[in-house]
């Protein structure tokens, strides 16, 4: 699929991965309309870039790449301040076991709040890895290496442990 695909092609791939679109907006974007305005310009950019799809690669992989562009671009464009990630919308569900349901709802808020705190790439990694991403798909989704993947998710990784230390001293 090297080429540009059909209308009703294009819009039935948008459709089958519509939720990596929501999930990068949700993450770069606190209010609906600016995540409304960001998801259209993602599907934009990715109509306006099909020509640039090589077939050899997961059309999954192409995508995120695309939409982490644009939205990066976006957020910087708008200079917007206290992003949110609903790591709940990402169908993260707990069940009530043993009763820690409240306890892990807070560690997750606590995630979520310091995700959102990150640098934008920072951020972006730590999306795709929560998607469980392999190192190799998400070096090649954000155009790093994949040692620099390793890196910087291991450090970004410690970066948090140490804020959850903190906050639970």
């Amino acid at each position: 699929m090297s080429t540009q695909p059909g209308s009703e092609a294009f819009l039935q791939l948008v459709q089958q991965n519509r939720g990596i679109i929501f999930k990068i907006c949700n993450s770069y974007c606190a209010n609906k309309n600016d995540r409304e305005d960001l998801a259209q310009e993602v599907i934009y950019q990715l109509w306006k870039s099909g020509n640039s799809f090589n077939g050899s690669y997961k059309f999954t992989t192409w995508m995120y790449r695309i939409a982490l562009n644009v939205a990066i671009s976006f957020y910087r464009k708008e200079n917007k301040k206290g992003p949110v990630i609903s790591l709940n919308e990402n169908n993260m569900d707990v069940e009530d076991k043993e009763g820690f349901v409240y306890e892990t709802e807070e560690n997750l808020n606590l995630l979520q709040q310091f995700i959102n705190e990150l640098k934008e790439l920072d951020r972006a990694l730590m999306i795709l890895y929560l998607e469980a991403k392999s190192y190799a798909e998400i070096a090649e989704i954000t155009g790093l290496t994949e040692t620099n993947v390793s890196t910087k998710i291991n450090r970004i990784k410690d970066k948090l442990k140490q804020k959850f230390l903190t906050v639970n001293k």
